[in-house]
């Protein structure tokens, strides 16, 4: 047999195993069962079973499989702990903390069963709640016995239903087939997976599962004797051969049968494998002795041969797998394997993790050394990668995210919550509704109230505490205090902040806008019909431009004024371009020196040797705009005729107000840093508007003079290296 399959790993650990649990496994089995005794006896499950038979049941179910005494020990404790006040703490104490940790787990793992079943739910949640059932069996395949102990236990509970003859729940048949049939299959434990995989088809499809069963019945006899016959025939042959091999009739199981006329689309007839043999040798060179034997007595069928030994299947299993037909022309199929396929075929990797017995104090016992320890560490990967390869077959993602990237806790309802690796009371506030992520202000997590930048692990029980009512703090943002991991949860924070933000510029562009109003006497005018007319959606689009600063009150008080009367003799004085001055050139007017009054537009503060243009006004002279003011586009596009060429006098004595915008992170002292740039470079300041924001950002508007633009561009360069200063323009 190959060396590293995980067949051989588990015969290995097995047989190690076998060495050291011994008399003291079972006493601690006997010790577990007569210390849940009287915690079981007269009660029920939530399944209507007596908690003595299912316990007793599952350890039945563990022993045939090959655990050790103490594993079947667990399944007593654990469901003694339903009926313990603190289970934990107890069975610490009185067996150890890994028997404990094994009860913690698992009895989580049947609290979001049970919800996952009685949740009254749309399907598409309940089948949520399933995928949650499966990943949370992933999660703990740290230790498979909390596995293990679940399969034997859904294998009990719908034995007990059949025996019964009660009516098993839909969701709980659902799950058994949608979850642990897949995963005994994909453990290799076929003699667990066949016995869910019939169960949950009788309970979930009774007709067919009635049809089949009367199809076999019908032929049972003559099929049994068939067998029997070509057992004799083979066993015989493979002892005059010289093969030592043990040959046994094989069941065909009535799931696998329905399953395979389902997929195929075949009738009962052509489904070869109604009747086999299973031949079990020592070694792999008799297996293939065996098939030539076979092959030599029995005519194959074609393209019905496999072999499993060269190519195993993904779950390990290893086999010869062949049609013949029989002496009466019926087929017979062949299965040929070694006693350690067999062992791995029908227990799977449920034996690679006996090495939990193998330490002397049981499962908390010290590790094995040298070639047992290399051999065990082998044997884990190889259930990792089982699991993986289920979940493969699940979700077309990468699945070593599943223990890698993310963790499964627990609400106090005992909902899964999928969280990343390192996940937060936070982010698992958040995974549950914005608002409450919002108002968070601390966790319990298993009862223990932890700081809100706890990492939290899978299996854990989490309860948040919350305010009536409030919002995150900005150190949540801060990545080296570690309180979020989720990128969806710091999502949530900052767009929380920034609505607050954006409120705060709403409710600024508002107190403008009525202000100017008010002065104007139109405070009747409604809001949003201005905001309609100005080219806005509504008032608060409106209202937030003008917060921000991107649009002057001037084009409101514009659109407030009233029509202007036709030009008559005295507009037409002014409307002509006037004569030139000394000073000007041509027909061009000279700011300052011409016989009409010059202004200095405030909206954007033109300053030599900016390009400029000249707007006639109605009693206030030219009005010298930058060329690019987008007020002067808008004074532009309603009266072109009053638009004036200008330019800068020569002579240029005298200085000029200009507005620098500053944005940078809040800080003590930020203030007193910028004027101090300004006071040392000597540049006058006439005015200074702040604004905070609570996401830490600091606003500022300087109005400065200065005798032209290009001494304000070095300035501006000494203020962006102040600590904290993101961002400094001219505005």
């Amino acid at each position: 047999m190959k060396t590293g399959a995980p067949g051989d790993a588990a015969a290995t650990i097995v047989r190690l195993a076998g060495r050291e649990a011994g008399d003291e496994g079972r006493a601690a089995l006997e010790r577990a069962r007569a210390f849940a005794e009287p915690l079981l006896a007269g009660r029920s499950l939530d399944t209507g079973e007596d908690a003595q038979g299912h316990a007793d049941g599952v350890a039945s179910i563990l022993q045939a499989i090959g655990a050790a005494p103490s594993m079947r020990a667990a399944a007593y404790l654990v469901y003694a702990g339903d009926f313990l006040q603190r289970p934990e703490e107890v069975v610490a104490k009185a067996f150890g903390a890994s028997y404990a940790s094994l009860v913690t787990h698992t009895r989580r793992l049947v609290q979001i069963q049970r919800a996952a079943r009685t949740a009254r739910v749309v399907a598409e949640q309940r089948a949520q709640q399933t995928e949650r059932v499966r990943k949370m069996l992933l999660a703990f395949s740290h230790d498979l016995r909390v596995v293990l102990l679940r399969l034997a236990s859904r294998l009990q509970t719908l034995r007990w239903f059949a025996a019964s003859r009660r009516p098993c729940p839909q969701a709980l048949a659902e799950e058994s087939l949608q979850v642990f049939a897949p995963l005994a299959n994909r453990l290799g434990i076929w003699q667990i997976k066949w016995e869910i995989e019939d169960l949950a088809f009788r309970f979930l499809q009774p007709d067919d599962y009635r049809r089949v069963a009367q199809l076999l019945q019908e032929t049972r006899l003559e099929r049994e004797a068939g067998v029997e016959a070509a057992r004799a025939t083979l066993a015989r042959l493979l002892a005059e051969a010289g093969v030592k091999a043990d040959v046994q009739g094989r069941p065909k199981h009535l799931y696998s049968i329905w399953k395979k006329m389902q997929g195929k689309g075949l009738s009962f007839e052509r489904v070869f494998d109604l009747r086999a043999l299973r031949v079990v040798v020592d070694d792999e060179a008799a297996c293939y002795a065996a098939l030539a034997r076979v092959h030599d007595r029995f005519r194959p069928v074609g393209g019905e041969f496999d072999d499993y030994i060269a190519r195993p299947k993904p779950n390990g299993y290893q086999s010869l797998h062949t049609v013949v037909l029989g002496d009466d022309g019926r087929s017979i199929e062949v299965q040929i394997r070694t006693r350690a396929m067999h062992e791995h075929a029908e227990h799977g990797v449920a034996a690679h993790w006996m090495y939990k017995e193998a330490g002397a104090r049981g499962y908390a016992g010290v590790s094995a050394a040298g070639e047992f320890e290399e051999r065990i560490a082998e044997a884990r990967k190889a259930v990792l990668r089982e699991l993986l390869a289920w979940e493969r077959d699940f979700a077309r993602q990468d699945s070593a995210a599943v223990f890698d990237d993310r963790i499964y806790v627990f609400t106090p309802q005992a909902t899964i919550i999928d969280l990343p690796a390192g996940g937060t009371p936070i982010d698992f506030a958040y995974s549950l509704h914005t608002d409450l992520g919002h108002r968070c202000r601390g966790a319990r997590v298993d009862g223990a109230l932890l700081p809100l930048n706890t990492a939290l692990k899978s299996g854990q029980t989490v309860e948040v505490v919350a305010a009536k009512e409030g919002g995150p703090s900005l150190d949540w943002l801060n990545p080296e205090l570690g309180y979020l991991k989720s990128p969806r949860a710091r999502a949530k924070v900052r767009a929380w902040f920034n609505a607050q933000a954006q409120q705060a510029t709403v409710a600024r562009g508002r107190e403008l806008v009525e202000r100017l109003l008010q002065r104007e006497g139109r405070t009747a005018l409604k809001l949003d019909a201005l905001a309609e007319q100005l080219g806005f959606g509504g008032a608060d689009a409106l209202f937030e431009v003008v917060g921000k600063d991107e649009f002057s009150l001037r084009h409101i008080e514009n659109l407030l004024k009233p029509p202007e009367p036709a030009p008559g003799a005295d507009d037409a004085v002014a409307l002509r371009r006037p004569r030139t001055a000394e000073g000007g050139r041509g027909g061009m007017l000279v700011v300052g020196v011409e016989s009409l009054l010059t202004t200095l537009s405030r909206c954007c503060r033109p300053a030599p040797p900016d390009a400029i243009v000249g707007y006639v006004t109605r009693g206030k002279g030219v009005a010298i705009h930058r060329s690019d003011c987008s007020n002067l586009r808008h004074l532009a596009e309603r009266s072109p005729d009053r638009l004036i060429e200008v330019e800068w006098p020569r002579s240029r004595e005298g200085v000029y107000p200009l507005d620098v915008q500053i944005e940078a992170s809040d800080r003590q002292g930020l203030l007193r840093d910028i004027s101090e740039v300004f006071a040392k470079e000597k540049m006058n300041v006439t005015g200074v508007k702040t604004q905070s924001t609570r996401d830490g950002r600091a606003h500022m508007t300087f109005t400065v003079e200065a005798g032209d633009t290009a001494r304000l561009t070095h300035v501006l360069g000494r203020i962006a290296q102040v600590a904290g200063v993101e961002l400094a323009r001219r505005r």
